[in-house]
């Protein structure tokens, strides 16, 4: 297992060194960051100013190790529109908020699933299969930006029970972001847990531990449930890129204070450094997830460990 851990560990890092590549290259590919910072009417004179102090006038390779060597030490340069200050300090004060949103989120998607396709497994064919079934398929159908806005439309302005904007006190403020967050890691994951627990329900060992007499939540929860989570743990991980990846609207939609809205927003006002800053602590955070997952799976399937 620890040759496993090892290596995956190894491939990790080679990925996070390739999304480096990828951002860099990106923000290359836009444009001068010194034109598009001082705009368009700007004099020749302050640009080149502005590229020697960015140190954008050194060959492409130069200013690769030059950004890779600093991401390495969490250095991603100074805020072009947020008075110079520190682009990942900026990333982590926003960090909290986007942890509140993702963990509500997951939690409500994973916690729901589970319930929701056990018991639509065991109650197969049922009105609450059906309609668990239909639910998840509406969920997996609705643009997750659109739902949000019609969830502002019915508890914000219509009922006048929840907050539709920002992040104040309380858990009022969380639930109508997470909802859209997570409903359709909720709607996939319950329709594959449900496949995977008709699947175990008819294995020979399910039948003997009820000739043996097993209470039925005994066998539905300890015996059948754990075998059919592993391929659920697997989505989950996609479930959590989902969740990062949706924070940049969700998070626009609701005005949510966290990395996605501020990666957003400086996307609009051309700055780079946080872009670069935001898009690397996001990536990096799905590829130490995805990490988790995977020593889970080996906790879960002894073959994965032994293979």
């Amino acid at each position: 297992m620890g040759e496993y851990v090892l290596s995956r560990l190894l491939q990790s890092i080679i990925v996070i060194l390739g999304v480096l590549l990828v951002v860099f290259v990106l923000l290359q590919l836009t444009g001068d960051p010194a034109r598009l910072v001082l705009g368009m009417d700007a004099s020749e004179e302050d640009v080149q100013r502005v590229r020697e102090t960015l140190g954008l006038n050194q060959p492409l390779h130069v200013q690769f190790v030059r950004f890779l060597g600093g991401a390495m030490h969490g250095d991603f340069g100074k805020s072009l529109r947020f008075s110079g200050q520190p682009a990942l300090s900026l990333v982590m004060e926003r960090f909290p908020a986007t942890l509140q949103l993702g963990v509500t989120a997951l939690t409500l998607a994973i916690s729901l699933s589970l319930v929701l396709g056990t018991v639509a497994a065991v109650k197969r064919y049922s009105i609450f299969d059906n309609l668990a079934m239909f639910v998840a398929l509406l969920g997996q159908s609705m643009p997750s930006f659109w739902l949000g806005l019609m969830l502002i439309l019915l508890f914000a302005v219509a009922l006048g029970i929840l907050p539709s904007m920002g992040r104040g006190e309380g858990f009022r403020y969380v639930i109508l972001p997470a909802l859209t967050l997570a409903a359709t890691p909720l709607a996939r994951t319950t329709r594959l847990v449900r496949s995977c627990m008709l699947d175990v329900l008819g294995e020979d060992y399910i039948r003997t531990a009820r000739a043996k007499g097993l209470a039925e939540r005994v066998v539905i929860f300890r015996h059948a449930l754990k075998n059919a989570s592993i391929p659920v743990v697997t989505v989950i991980g996609l479930d959590v890129g989902f969740i990062l990846g949706g924070t940049l609207i969700i998070e626009q939609v609701f005005g949510w204070p966290g990395v996605g809205k501020l990666a957003l927003d400086s996307v609009f006002n051309r700055d780079y450094p946080v872009v670069q800053a935001s898009v690397f602590f996001l990536a990096s955070s799905l590829v130490l997830v995805n990490l988790v997952v995977d020593i889970l799976y080996t906790w879960l399937d002894p073959r994965v460990r032994l293979s």
